[in-house]
């Protein structure tokens, strides 16, 4: 019963972790905390090397992560949160894997992922760097966009901004 129990928050937190990205990415990102996220809405070329200061954010969310592996597993009654700690490493690799080689080819692992799905990301997200600015942006989300960005761009300025 306990390895479901530990699956569920494992998953509850991978699911989890997309809302809180999305949170963090509309309100402290485009926030508070622009100064570390603009570099990453400016074009390639004028990036200086191959890190930006929005690579701090892996920071953000790996010092939780962290901090749940070692109070999970250093305090009576706490191991459940190992798992905790488990679904923000796990959102973490999902996140670079989508946003970081697949979206922005940072590496070149796999450049081609053709699915109707992978294009919705692929189009959300680039109409989310359409703007350059800390306000005015849309489509927060790495994993769950908008329906619209399914559709024909010609679509998009027509619907709203809902989740999928």
């Amino acid at each position: 019963m306990q390895v479901v129990l530990y699956t569920v928050i494992t998953l509850a937190t991978v699911a989890g972790m997309e809302f809180v990205a999305w949170a963090a990415h509309k309100y402290l990102m485009h926030g508070v905390l622009w100064v570390w996220h603009e570099d990453h809405h400016r074009p390639h070329h004028d990036k200086d090397g191959f890190f930006e200061k929005n690579d701090l954010f892996f920071l953000v969310f790996a010092i939780p992560s962290a901090a749940s592996y070692i109070i999970g597993l250093n305090v009576a009654g706490w191991f459940w949160l190992t798992f905790v700690g488990i679904g923000i490493s796990i959102y973490g690799a999902i996140y670079f894997l989508i946003h970081d080689v697949y979206i922005h080819r940072r590496f070149s692992w796999f450049k081609q992922l053709d699915s109707s799905y992978s294009r919705g990301i692929l189009r959300a997200h680039g109409h989310h760097h359409a703007v350059t600015e800390k306000d005015g942006a849309e489509s927060f989300g790495l994993l769950v966009v908008a329906k619209k960005y399914f559709g024909k761009r010609s679509q998009w300025t027509s619907q709203p901004e809902t989740k999928a």
